[in-house]
């Protein structure tokens, strides 16, 4: 799928006719971490990386995988499995997704992206369940059956 279909394409995978000024949509990005599809407003995404080198940094919490220097900017790199309580494995798929939270900039380390969806917010429910960490502020059932999770990025800039 082209860049230009993927930012065109509604959550049922059918393609839009127009972008709609409609303010209850927004774009997010999606991907996986350990099984688990999360997304992300386009709105943080400043870009997605592979093949980074990491450098790590000592005496920072075990989610924190190390730093980055991404055109002269020291970006700190979260790992996603880590930070979900997860077992952290490297795949071929895996990247970093570059999220700009309030003027500061933070990699989080994700099995891979998946796709650009458009979704209504207002279909958007909360977790059923109190998430510790405060990561994910909704969810949506997906045409596949499939869960969607969104993650809270004003939470992972708190808590990073």
């Amino acid at each position: 799928m082209s860049t230009e279909q993927m930012q065109n394409t509604n959550m049922d995978g059918q393609e839009n006719a127009a972008p709609e000024a409609d303010m209850s949509m927004e774009r997010y990005l999606t991907f996986r971490s350990d099984g688990t599809t999360m997304g992300v407003s386009t709105d943080y995404v400043i870009e997605i990386l592979t093949d980074q080198m990491i450098t790590e940094i000592p005496m920072v919490p075990n989610f924190i995988k190390g730093i980055i220097n991404m055109r002269g900017q020291i970006v700190p790199i979260i790992d996603m499995r880590l930070k979900m309580g997860k077992f952290a494995d490297s795949t071929d798929t895996t990247c970093i997704i570059v999220l700009e939270i309030d003027s500061t900039c933070v990699g989080i380390q994700v099995d891979g992206v998946e796709q650009v969806l458009d979704i209504d917010k207002t279909q958007i429910s909360p977790i059923p369940v109190e998430d510790q960490q405060g990561l994910v502020d909704g969810m949506i059932s997906l045409s596949s059956q499939e869960v969607l999770l969104f993650l809270n990025c004003q939470e992972l800039i708190r808590t990073y």
